[in-house]
């Protein structure tokens, strides 16, 4: 059993009631690589931003547990080195199982998300519950979700939206203990949100009578890239093959944030950044087969995309 303590990281509980009061987000960006972690790590110093390191269970499959436990604790490190300790959270995404939950705990993981949605309404509660009595003993925070989110992210897949009943919200936090509740109001996972020239809508309605129902509780934004068009049509330039791609207005994700939103994710973004980057040097230097070449790029776009969503989605410059 390793504590996340030991590790340098925090817990959600004091971040997000900062940002709830403050009217910001908490970037939580994904991450599966060195070259992810330090772009994340840089643009949030750089910009004094608090930062939510998240695992999939996919990384999980495909980094190894326990060499992204010790990124996540170099990660600390880094930003003391860089010359400003901001606070990082290491967080489970779309947790499918006690099991696995279990097993992010004890591995030194800050706070777990167990990912109910799929299930009967009182299933769903089961779970969260037990995943909660459980994580609470080791002080780690834990995410919930009501609601289906539309889309494909790894294990994640659903055809169409079930939007969060607002009329559950207050039951399911009471009966569950979580610490922040992701809810579906229109965000949707991957790069094929929406096509170009579609215009996509977030359910504020449903937002605020979330709020209404459960004032100053924690709210979180999955499936929240923009699927910036600039990036689409650069990958598109050199061979690639991203049509019909379209995600949510950052102006709408700006709204949401100064509200009880105080954790957004995005993911797909930084996936288009990094291959579009990679892309441009296997086209204007094919020569090129150092990784250094092309993944250095790679880290500096992604650091540039992470820097504009602080500065300006998310609002949570200067908030570490």
């Amino acid at each position: 059993m390793v504590s996340y303590k030991e590790l340098g990281l925090v817990n959600s509980r004091e971040i997000f009631k900062k940002a709830v009061s403050g009217g910001y987000a908490i970037p939580a960006f994904n991450f599966n690589n060195m070259e992810q972690m330090q772009a994340i790590i840089q643009a949030c110093v750089e910009t004094k931003s608090p930062v939510i390191l998240q695992v999939s269970k996919g990384a999980r499959n495909y980094a190894n547990q326990t060499l992204l436990r010790y990124m996540a604790q170099g990660a600390v490190e880094y930003s003391k080195e860089l010359g400003y300790a901001i606070p990082i959270v290491l967080h489970l995404d779309h947790g499918d199982s006690f099991e696995l939950c279990k097993s992010c705990v004890e591995l030194g993981f800050s706070s777990v998300m167990i990912d109910g949605s799929s299930l009967p309404y009182e299933e769903n509660v089961a779970l969260t519950k037990k995943v909660v009595d459980y994580a609470h003993q080791y002080d780690v925070t834990v995410e919930g979700e009501l609601g289906v989110l539309a889309g494909i992210e790894d294990d994640v897949h659903a055809e169409q939206h079930t939007y969060t009943r607002p009329e559950d919200v207050e039951d399911f936090v009471k009966k569950t203990g979580v610490d922040s509740l992701a809810i579906s109001i229109g965000t949707s996972h991957g790069a094929y949100k929406f096509k170009p020239g579609q215009v996509p809508n977030i359910r504020l309605d449903i937002l605020h009578e979330i709020e209404k129902r459960i004032p100053g509780f924690p709210i979180v934004l999955h499936g929240s890239s923009s699927v910036p068009q600039d990036i689409v049509a650069e990958i598109n330039k050199y061979g690639g093959k991203i049509k019909d791609s379209a995600g949510i207005p950052e102006d709408q994700l700006r709204e949401a944030s100064k509200s009880a939103v105080c954790k957004i994710n995005i993911d797909s973004d930084g996936r288009l950044a990094m291959t579009a980057a990679i892309r441009k040097v296997f086209v204007e230097q094919p020569e090129v087969f150092d990784p250094r070449k092309y993944l250095g790029p790679a880290r500096e776009k992604l650091k540039e995309l992470y820097m504009h969503k602080v500065k300006c989605v998310l609002g949570s410059e200067n908030k570490a």
